[in-house]
């Protein structure tokens, strides 16, 4: 590609039609790419976001006045895997559909024939490609006016957090903006918090440019990314929370489970580990969303270490219930310490693992994974069951059936303080203290909450004591159609 300040690049829609009764046919495979129907008031760096999660971009040409670009990838894979997602699935800019196909260009070049006619592209994106190699930095930079002065650390907050999220998801996810040199996660006032360290300022600039604002997960999961003050990350563990990935020698430490410190990716697939499947990501599905089609993968539980003189169907469907909606669940008849529970989908799925595995129950330590049955079967007519399977793919105490409800928004790990509501008014203070004690319970902090008296927090002894509770109480019949509602609160009194 020629360097030279002065030219200009010469290729528009004109001469896209031209081309394209030439030797080539329209559809080759090129690694140009034409982007149709682009709104107006969409940057080059929502354009540019378009084809990120595929791989580099090499360059760009915006078209204001004909509502389309060009967009060239690094390689013909990028931009073959880019072509193959959008077919199907139509990416929208500012709320209206954008159309991609191949152009019948090779490259986007600088030429000085002057005697063509030429679109007059605006005057950022001419400033950005007369440079050549143009690539995402000088097409973002263009974008501000200023190139960036900050450091390589970003702090990313993660709000809305239906769906579980790990360190390696966000590796996977910014690492298609450079080298991700370290991780560390953590919670800091009830929010998932994360800083990352790039290996350069210029890619933490891109992460923060392409990301910000974006939901991993449909309408939830949103990133918050903003510079951190910090020069340089200290990991003393590469485990769950905090990864050094130039390190492999570190120590896994507080007992945290083995993690891969490598991980191969393709110019589209971003593999997950673990049971979420292959995840898709792209910046474009909708305005302020990073969407990931459906994960696939198993909806169905094994959950171990059961206490067989406790347990129930009912308990482990109101238990589990508080994360998902539970179609199924089976205790074994030979071994009534194991289970098989059945979510509504395989997220649910992991959310549950994610919140539950390890937790007490009954005085053991339950362990939840991933079963290898896809399904849970009913039990054929007179077969021996005593009561151990259950349906309960049509109740009505699912959590998740209106896609609107708060429930999705208030999803929090056992915690030793509950949160209560439909109470009726009738129902006291000293009422609700007495029903839990009731069901074994130490009661140690009671507060209704003063705007709405339907609603309470409670603290028991322990987290165990109040999954104890929240299984035995939850839609407990005050009488007159009134039940109780019973989740985990991420406060304390």
């Amino acid at each position: 590609m020629e360097k030279s300040t002065h030219n200009r690049l010469f290729c528009f829609a004109g001469n896209e039609k031209k081309r394209s009764k030439g030797k080539r046919s329209p559809c080759s495979p090129s690694r140009v790419l034409h982007i149709r129907q682009i709104p107006n008031g969409v940057t080059g760096a929502e354009v540019i976001s378009l084809g990120l999660p595929f791989g580099k971009v090499t360059n760009l040409l915006m078209l204001r006045g004909k509502g389309q670009a060009f967009l060239e990838m690094a390689s013909l894979d990028a931009a073959v895997s880019m072509v193959n997602y959008y077919t199907p699935v139509t990416p929208h800019l500012h709320n209206q559909p954008v159309y991609i196909q191949y152009s019948n260009y090779k490259e986007l070049r600088t030429d000085n024939q002057h005697n063509q006619a030429r679109p007059q592209p605006a005057p950022q994106c001419v400033n950005a490609v007369q440079h050549g190699n143009l690539g995402i930095t000088s097409a973002l930079a263009a974008e501000s006016g200023v190139l960036p002065s900050h450091g390589s650390v970003l702090r990313i907050v993660v709000e809305n957090v239906f769906y579980p999220v790990t360190l390696d998801i966000l590796y996977q996810i910014f690492s298609k903006f450079g080298f991700v040199l370290k991780i560390v996660m953590f919670h800091k006032n009830n929010q998932l918090q994360s800083l990352l360290q790039y290996a350069d300022a210029m890619n933490a600039y891109y992460a923060k440019m392409s990301l910000d604002g974006h939901c991993i997960y449909t309408g939830c999961c949103t990133l918050r990314i903003e510079f951190s003050k910090l020069t340089n990350l200290t990991v003393k563990y590469n485990n769950d929370k905090s990864r050094d990935f130039t390190r492999i020698d570190l120590p896994f430490g507080d007992g945290q489970r083995t993690v891969e410190t490598s991980l191969p990716f393709g110019p589209s697939v971003l593999p997950v580990p673990g049971a979420l499947g292959p995840l898709t990501v792209t910046t474009s599905a909708a305005p302020g969303h990073m969407t990931i089609p459906d994960i696939p993968g198993n909806s169905v539980l094994l959950v171990s270490n059961l206490n067989p003189e406790a347990i129930t169907p009912y308990g482990l469907f109101i238990l589990f219930g508080v994360y998902g909606d539970v179609h199924r669940v089976k205790i074994m008849f030979k071994k009534r310490g194991i289970a098989l529970v059945q979510m509504a989908d395989a997220s649910q799925a992991q959310l549950a693992i994610n919140h539950l595995n390890g937790q007490r129950l009954y005085g053991r330590v339950m362990h939840a994974t991933l079963s290898k049955y896809q399904t849970i079967q009913l039990p054929r007519e007179g077969q021996e069951d005593k009561g151990l399977t259950k349906d309960y793919s049509n109740s009505p105490l699912h959590r998740f059936k209106n896609p609107c409800s708060k429930n999705f928004q208030n999803i929090f790990p056992p915690s030793a303080t509950l949160h209560l509501s439909n109470i009726p008014p009738s129902v006291t203070v000293d009422d609700l203290k007495n029903l839990f004690t009731s069901k074994g319970s130490t009661v140690k902090g009671f507060k209704f909450f003063q705007k709405d008296c339907k609603m309470a927090l409670i603290q028991l002894g322990s987290v165990e004591e109040a999954v104890h509770a929240l299984i035995e109480l939850h839609n407990h019949d005050f009488g007159e159609n009134q039940h109780l509602r019973v989740s985990f609160s991420k406060s304390s009194i």
